[in-house]
C-alpha cells in the first residue's frame, strides 16, 4: 500500500506548477535534531532540566530572560549552537530539485525555528517561519528592534546549562537581546518579522492557478498544529493534493496521500518513483 502511495505522490509532483513545503519537528530528525516529543525526549536531550523538573513548554517561556537571563540564553544559547552545526538532510536537496522544474517553484511554510531550510539552500523570499527564527533577536529594550543573531555566539556550561557572561545584547541601546521566536505565554514576540513572510505567501499563492498545486507536509504533528492546519487548508482551497508524511499521525482528510514513515525515508521513496517513469 505505501508503494502504491508513492507512486500517487510523485504522479502529483510530476504535473504540478508548485509546491507547498510544510514542515514541522519530526523534518529533522533525520538530520540528528531532537523534535522534544514528550517529556521524556525532552529531558533526554537536557539531562539538566530533568533534574530541575522542567519540561519544554517550562524553559520555552519569554519569563526567564527577566527572572534569570543566563538561565535563558543557557537554553537558546545551546540551541542555536546545535542549529549551526547541523547540516540538512539529503530529503531537503529532493525537495529543492523538485520545485526546480516547477513553473512557480516553492514556498516553505515551517514551525521550525532552525533555519535548516535555509541553509539548505532554499531563498529567504520564499520561506514562511510562523513561529520565527533562533537565527534572529529581538531587543528588549527601547530600541524592539529585530536583528541577525549571526554576530554573537553563546557559550554555555555543558553541566548546568547555564549561559556564562557575556550575554548576546543590543549594538544600539545595550539592551539583552532574546531570540525572535514565538514562546508559550508570549506576548512579547515581535512578529513583523514572520508577518513580511506572510505577506510574500500570500502574493505567492495569488499566482498559482487552483488544480496545479502540490502540498508535501512533513513531520507535523497534532500537539502543536499550526502546519497540519495550514497544509490542510490551503490544499482544499487551492484544490491542490496533501502529501502528509509522518510516521506517527499520517491520517489525512479526503484526497489525500498519507505516507507513514519518516521524513527522509518519504521523499527517498518518491525520488525513486519519479526516476522510474
Amino acid at each position: 500500500m505505501t508503494r502504491q502511495e508513492l507512486r500517487r505522490a510523485a504522479e502529483v509532483l510530476r504535473s504540478a506548477d508548485a509546491l507547498i513545503i510544510g514542515a514541522g519537528a519530526g523534518m529533522g530528525v533525520d538530520s540528528g535534531l531532537p523534535d522534544f516529543r514528550g517529556t521524556e525526549g525532552f529531558w533526554r536531550a537536557y539531562p539538566a532540566y530533568a533534574k530541575l523538573g522542567l519540561d519544554f513548554a517550562s524553559m520555552a517561556n519569554p519569563q526567564w530572560f527577566q527572572r534569570d537571563p543566563e538561565f535563558a540564553w543557557g537554553f537558546y544559547g545551546h540551541r542555536l549552537g546545535l542549529y549551526r552545526a547541523t547540516n540538512p538532510h539529503p530529503g531537503f536537496a529532493l525537495l529543492r530539485t523538485w520545485a526546480s522544474r516547477m513553473r512557480h517553484g516553492a514556498f516553505v511554510f515551517t514551525s521550525n525555528v532552525d533555519g535548516q531550510f535555509q541553509k539548505a539552500g532554499f531563498p529567504e523570499e520564499r520561506l514562511l517561519e510562523v513561529h520565527g527564527s533562533i537565527h534572529h533577536v529581538q531587543c528588549l529594550g527601547s530600541c524592539q528592534t529585530i536583528s541577525s543573531a549571526a554576530p554573537y555566539s553563546v557559550d554555555v556550561d555543558p553541566e548546568t546549562f547555564r549561559a556564562r557572561p557575556p550575554l548576546p545584547t543590543c549594538e544600539r541601546c545595550g539592551s539583552l537581546l532574546r531570540p525572535n521566536i514565538l514562546m508559550f505565554g508570549d506576548w512579547g514576540w515581535d512578529s513583523s518579522r514572520t508577518e513580511a513572510q506572510e505577506q510574500r505567501l500570500e502574493e505567492w499563492l495569488e499566482a498559482v492557478e487552483p488544480g496545479t498545486l502540490a502540498v508535501v507536509e512533513c513531520g507535523a504533528g497534532t500537539a502543536i498544529p499550526s502546519v497540519r492546519h495550514f497544509c490542510e487548508r490551503v490544499a482544499a482551497a487551492r484544490k491542490g493534493t496533501l502529501i502528509r508524511i509522518n510516521v506517527r499521525e499520517p491520517q489525512v482528510p479526503a484526497g489525500g496521500i498519507s505516507l507513514p514513515l519518516r521524513a527522509l525515508e518519504a521523499l527517498s521513496g518518491i525520488a525513486e518513483e519519479l526516476e522510474r517513469a
